[in-house]
């Protein structure tokens, strides 16, 4: 009996994990809207907890777009890190559509009143249209020629970071309604979540750098 008991107490969590499993994978397919940017927005506090050193060759891009759009730059580094891992998601290319370092979704970056722009927001839009600073001012879109070369490119490191921060702007993060700014980056309370806990996260560090304790 107690070989039994204990071949059963092995079982449980067994079972519990692959419930739990079969649960994300049927709301996923339910609701695409949960998996609509990146896998990280399933973060683990495991993974949290080892994961908040910003590479610092993206902190200058950062300050700068910040500034551009009077938001904090931690911000910034806060979503880059959800989106895609600072940059180290291969490819940079989600399964539903979102592109480049930040995940757009196309519409999103050329502007929602493009034609054929509905749902999700991937859209069929050329990609001489995707690019061109004067299609998305005209459609109303996030995307941001940051360096200046002619194109705005979601997968240009700097377009990318600019885009962000416009459309995180716009959306209430330079009024400090950041909760607001994020869940209109991605509509998931738990992304926000995550947001939130790398944004409070890296600006302890960033006050710790510029007081010296």
């Amino acid at each position: 009996m107690k070989v039994k008991a204990m071949f059963i107490m092995l079982l449980i969590p067994v079972a519990v994990t692959v419930f739990t499993l079969t649960a994300i994978v049927w709301t996923g397919l339910k609701n695409p809207e949960i998996i609509r940017k990146s896998a990280s927005t399933l973060l683990d506090m495991k993974e949290r907890n080892t994961a908040t050193e910003i590479p610092e060759e993206y902190i200058p891009v950062y300050k700068e777009a910040a500034e551009t759009y009077s938001i904090p730059w931690t911000l910034l580094a806060a979503h880059h890190r959800i989106e895609t891992r600072f940059s180290t998601m291969d490819p940079l290319l989600s399964p539903v559509g979102a592109e480049g370092h930040m995940q757009f979704m196309p519409c999103t970056f050329v502007g929602w009143s493009y034609p054929g722009c509905r749902d999700l927001g991937k859209g069929e839009i050329p990609v001489e249209d995707k690019l061109n600073p004067e299609v998305i001012k005209q459609y109303g879109g996030y995307g941001v020629d940051a360096n200046g070369d002619g194109i705005a490119d979601p997968y240009d490191i700097e377009d990318a970071i600019y885009s962000a921060a416009n459309y995180l702007s716009q959306s209430g993060a330079a009024d400090g309604d950041y909760e607001k700014a994020i869940f209109n980056y991605n509509h998931s309370e738990k992304y926000v979540k995550d947001v939130l806990w790398f944004f409070d996260e890296f600006e302890t560090k960033r006050i710790e750098m510029e007081t010296g304790k």
